[in-house]
């Protein structure tokens, strides 16, 4: 199942910008999960540590929406 979702929203006649016609959103996984069903595939204790959680089935990665700008970011915070 995807975790990212898009909406569009409304555009006017007048808006002085320009518009934004797709929006997206990240919806977690613990959303469709409504409770901890038993037996629930387990990463190792390194996989675990490094992912951030135990199961897979919670596994959400974070990929940022403007990855230049990031990257800017991070390089200004290291030479300070």
């Amino acid at each position: 199942m995807h975790q990212t979702r898009e909406w569009f929203p409304y555009v006017g006649p007048f808006d002085p910008c320009p518009p934004i016609r797709v929006k997206t959103f990240s919806t977690g996984p613990q959303l469709f999960i409504p409770f901890q069903p038993p037996n629930l595939p387990q990463f190792t204790r390194e996989e675990a540590l490094k992912l951030g959680t135990l199961w897979p089935a919670l596994y959400s990665p974070y990929t940022p929406q403007n990855k230049a700008a990031m990257g800017k970011e991070t390089e200004s915070i290291a030479r300070k």
